[in-house]
């Protein structure tokens, strides 16, 4: 074959080459516009062809929400973005009572300053507890809720105005503003099934706050709950007011007398009121809190969750309860410390709390301090009691166990294991167990150091048995300087409960005595 003839097979099959990757390009377009149109003929038609109910139906589940949920909502609340991210999108509606008017009704559902109530039409369990106005930067809406760790399903809040205002209060029927709902699961769930959670609801730059609000599935659901909107004034001068948040009773609680001494023990330590989650307790145990409650001096609350507690969440939903505890306090107490019944934050150098704070003000800068942590420190109950020679064993005393169990563990664990504290409730965003989660941006947590403060923490060996004993450890009587106040504030509240209350004579505890040598006080 000559060379003209190579030259011209070589040419023929480029352009048979280019040929086929046109017919290529060709059939491949054909077919991107075929399914284009095919997917835009189905989403006209198809969905109505195929709909039980009228097409005028189709999107009335969500056509009358002003504002499209938003990602990152919780983070607006904090860092003041401006309103305009959550406008309507454009041909929505906006969120104005009259737009509502096909929507249920509220009926007679009361508001509840704080119970556990269903949403209704949800998949999985879905409750709310109560709900806070939130003015710290976008304004919102604040639900305590608990529900499905992983993947929460969607809800709607209904804004309730009752005749232009928020006042709950008022003869006329409510209108209601609806707004999506964001929901944030709180950080510490165990990875359990269900967690509690926020449901935030954002309120417009034009939006009041509202007097109550209920938390639904859908628009067209009627309402199941209905929460009031706490709306404290942070205007009101609360200095040195402390209060203290404590986990759901639970497994029928029913120490009667170390509820009292962990009552008037933390008063003495400057706390002015308590906030209790009664998931059960005793009879006796009930009607000393209806005591102090009627004084004032606590707050309980009805706590009964229908989640099954350490199987599907954890103990009882208290991370549900410590952040309530936050929010329900928050404006009206300068200080809170989160701690369990047999725990108590205890100055070295301070007889109050607060005079503690004021200490370590005047030694480090705290102005930016969201939160201040204390080291845990175990004094076990299997150590001997200590009982002084030469004071007499009264009866009282034998009992209160922060009297007679002073030998603690010489090790104390790190921060965030184990310790607990006290903060500042309106820097907070979300409370932990052992520490703050989060807080307002520009604030931290101050490790307090264990020669001005720790907690004391009175239990059992925490993983069984009796080896912990064997652990090194030391005398702390620190507490022993409130032993005469403590007496007599605990007998004088047992003696008038024994007439409110139905209760027994103390009567003396045996003395524990094991063979654990005393070392020097500290």
């Amino acid at each position: 074959m000559g060379r003209a003839a190579r030259k011209s097979l070589t040419r023929d099959r480029a352009n048979l080459s280019f040929f086929i990757v046109i017919i290529f390009f060709a059939v491949f377009t054909a077919i991107v516009l075929t399914e284009i149109f095919l997917i835009d003929e189905r989403g006209r038609g198809a969905a109505a062809r195929n709909s039980r109910y009228p097409p005028s139906r189709l999107h009335h589940e969500y056509e009358d929400s002003a504002p499209g949920a938003q990602p990152g909502e919780d983070y607006l609340v904090y860092h003041g973005e401006s309103a305009a991210r959550l406008r309507p999108p454009p041909g929505h509606h906006s969120a104005t009572p009259e737009n509502f008017s096909r929507l249920p009704p509220l009926g007679n559902l009361s508001a509840s300053a704080g119970s556990w109530q269903s949403v209704a039409g949800t998949r999985y369990k879905f409750f709310v507890f109560a709900a806070y106005y939130e003015r710290r930067g976008q304004r919102a809406v604040r639900v305590i809720a608990a529900t499905k760790t992983r993947g929460p399903e969607r809800v709607w809040c209904r804004l309730w105005y009752h005749n232009g205002s928020s006042s709950v209060t008022a003869a006329s029927v409510p209108q209601s503003v609806s707004v999506p709902g964001k929901v944030r699961v709180i950080r510490e769930n165990w990875n359990l099934k269900y967690s509690a959670c926020f449901v935030l609801c954002p309120l417009r730059g034009n939006q009041t706050a509202p007097g109550s609000v209920s938390v639904v599935s859908r628009l067209r659901v009627a309402p199941s709950n209905h929460l009031l909107v706490h709306a404290p004034s942070p205007t009101v001068n609360i200095t040195g007011r402390l209060a203290v948040c404590i986990k759901p009773l639970h497994y029928n609680y029913s120490q009667t007398l170390k509820l009292i001494e962990f009552i008037e023990l933390n008063t003495l330590l400057g706390v002015s009121h308590f906030v209790f989650y009664n998931h059960t307790c005793s009879a006796e145990v009930s009607c000393v809190l209806g005591d102090y409650a009627a004084r004032q001096r606590l707050t309980v609350l009805p706590w009964r969750l229908d989640i099954a507690s350490q199987t599907e969440i954890r103990t009882e939903g208290l991370f549900a309860a410590l952040n309530d505890c936050l929010y329900r306090t928050m404006y009206r107490y300068s200080h809170i410390a989160l701690i369990d019944l047999d725990e108590f934050i205890v100055p070295r150098h301070n007889d109050t709390l607060q005079e503690f704070i004021q200490w370590m003000g005047k030694r480090i800068n705290t102005r930016s301090t969201g939160s201040y942590s204390f080291q845990n420190a175990f004094f076990y109950l299997q150590w001997a009691d200590d009982f002084r020679q030469g004071r007499a064993r009264d009866a009282l005393e034998t009992n209160l166990v922060t009297l007679h169990k002073t030998r603690r563990r010489v090790k104390l664990h790190p921060h965030k294991q184990r310790s607990k504290y006290i903060c500042r409730p309106e820097l907070v965003v979300e409370a932990g167990n052992h520490f703050v989660w989060e807080l307002v941006p520009g604030h931290g947590t101050l490790n307090v150091p264990p020669d001005a403060a720790i907690m004391h923490h009175y239990r059992v060996c925490e993983f069984g048995g009796d080896d912990c004993v064997k652990s090194a450890s030391m005398v702390d009587r620190t507490l022993c300087r409130y032993r005469d106040r403590l007496l007599r504030a605990v007998g004088g509240q047992w003696n008038r409960s024994m007439a409110l209350c139905d209760l027994p004579e103390v009567t003396p505890a045996p003395i524990l005595t094991t063979v654990t040598p005393l070392g020097p006080p500290s």
